[in-house]
């Protein structure tokens, strides 16, 4: 008997054989995630509690078998994908609102748990939890932490790591950590806060404490209408330069206009060359005299209309179009590569002529979807894996657009992570002492390269190897050059 054999009879005493997988046409299902990348797990386990998931771990060192951890399948940068092989650890069983403490704004939930559930859970107590990452109705809060994931609300309120108290963790041998507290306050090392974005590669978190947020007393939202996405750009910067840190401010050009509308039917005028998307919350008053002067900056920038939601109907419709744009662009093209970088907000308009230019060069359209207030932007390269060459040309060009990030003073991921996406353009950013001093967080933990290997760091293989290999197996030589 082999060693994955072997390990796959002994995981189904310890979960059942319904949640253990192993068959290829099963297996499918879970070789790739929200990115390009693509990759057959040897297995894929479902554990229900913690301690299982410690025997899961234990078995799987027995074997020498590494572990992927995996949670809704929604990332964007290869993290869940097991790269080589590998056993793929699915917590989305583990999906349970262990506490939720109104007195202490806090709650205790499982890896699990769907983003949105959490918010609606704490609603009835007056509360939320802020990140809301565009696939908030089917991202598990694991999954953020493992990211960092962001989101629209992200500019006055923080990315995951900012609302993440405590955790327990699993580590490599199978023992079980409790790192952080459920306060914000805490002595010692801030283990918590290195686990958070470590994209699953020291330990697999099993429960997490999170701090809920009050609802604000008045929510106001406006949809800012611009001909040119120029103008669009100069409104996002005097904004900011008055002062004002908006709960949102969010942008969409024609393309993702286009594609949001004919999916949602938002309201987002078809000829507009770019809209605002932005939200104020806080005090009744404090709120009327922003949303005043939001509109004031924007005039100044000749918008076609400036527009204020006047129902929560009508605000939930504007966000709708947002949060759903990315799936809208199907109707524009079977696949997309969504880049994640983050630039200064003053080289807005720089940038993105840059991604217009790149657009042009490669032939293929390129969407930009932006967090403007913060500078994250999510240019989507649109393109048919099925013609040959087009997913080289879409890489290439994603390749391109992060070069042009780093370039301008911004880095390479503002939520998304680096996974397998990015990892051969960190040396872009840091120096190899830099990544010599970071790759040594992983022995600190003692994790034998167990956990989730292959990610981050550079490998030395292209980005585009990584990402076909298997494909171009199953669909014939030649079909992804």
């Amino acid at each position: 008997m082999d060693k994955l054999t072997s390990m796959i009879a002994d995981m189904k005493l310890v979960v059942g054989e319904t949640y253990v997988i192993h068959t290829v046409e099963d297996l499918l299902v879970f070789e790739y995630d929200g990115s390009a990348d693509k990759a057959l797990p040897d297995a894929v386990v479902l554990p229900s509690n913690t301690t299982e998931v410690a025997s899961i771990v234990k078995i799987a060192l027995e074997n020498e078998i590494p572990i992927i951890a995996r949670g809704a399948g929604t990332g964007l940068s290869g993290g869940a994908v097991a790269k080589g092989g590998g056993l793929v650890l699915s917590l989305t069983r583990m999906n349970k609102i262990l506490e939720i403490n109104s007195k202490d704004h806090m709650a205790i939930v499982e890896p699990g748990v769907v983003n949105i559930d959490l918010s609606h859970s704490a609603e009835k107590y007056g509360l939320y939890y802020a990140p809301d990452p565009s696939s908030q109705k089917a991202c598990t809060i694991g999954g953020n932490v493992a990211e960092n994931s962001g989101g629209p609300h992200c500019l006055a309120y923080g990315v995951t790591t900012n609302h993440i108290l405590g955790m327990e963790v699993v580590l490599s041998d199978g023992s079980t950590q409790w790192l952080g507290s459920n306060t914000r306050e805490f002595q010692g090392y801030d283990l918590r806060g290195i686990m958070v974005g470590s994209e699953g590669t020291l330990g697999i978190v099993t429960k997490i404490a999170v701090r809920l947020l009050k609802k604000p007393e008045s929510v106001r939202t406006l949809l800012a209408v611009f001909k040119h996405i120029e103008q669009a750009s100069s409104a996002v910067s005097g904004i900011i330069a008055a002062g004002i840190v908006p709960a949102a401010i969010e942008m969409m050009d024609h393309i993702c206009i286009s594609a949001a509308e004919a999916a949602v039917k938002a309201g987002y005028p078809q000829d507009a060359g770019a809209i605002l998307l932005v939200e104020v919350d806080g005090l009744t008053e404090e709120v009327a005299e922003e949303t005043e002067e939001i509109e004031r900056i924007c005039d100044n920038y000749n918008p076609i209309e400036i527009r204020k939601a006047t129902s929560m109907e009508d605000r939930e419709k504007l966000w709708e179009g947002r949060k759903g744009v990315l799936g809208a662009l199907g109707r524009l093209a079977p696949n997309y590569y969504l880049v994640d970088g983050t630039i200064p907000r003053t080289k807005l308009m720089e940038v993105l002529s840059g991604i217009s230019d790149i657009a042009k060069k490669s032939g293929l359209p390129i969407a930009n979807l932006l967090h403007a207030g913060d500078g994250n932007l999510h240019p989507s390269v649109l393109y048919d894996e099925r013609i040959p060459g087009q997913t080289k040309v879409a890489l290439d060009a994603g390749a391109e657009i992060l070069k042009l990030c780093v370039d301008s003073g911004g880095v390479l991921s503002g939520e998304h992570g680096i996974g397998l996406e990015k990892q051969e353009y960190m040396p872009l950013m840091f120096t190899q002492e830099d990544m010599d001093a970071m790759s040594k967080l992983k022995p600190a933990f003692i994790t034998m390269d167990m956990l989730n290997p292959g990610k981050i760091f550079p490998t030395g293989t292209p980005h585009v190897q990584i990402s076909q290999g298997p494909a171009v197996a199953r669909t014939g030589a030649g079909a992804y050059k």
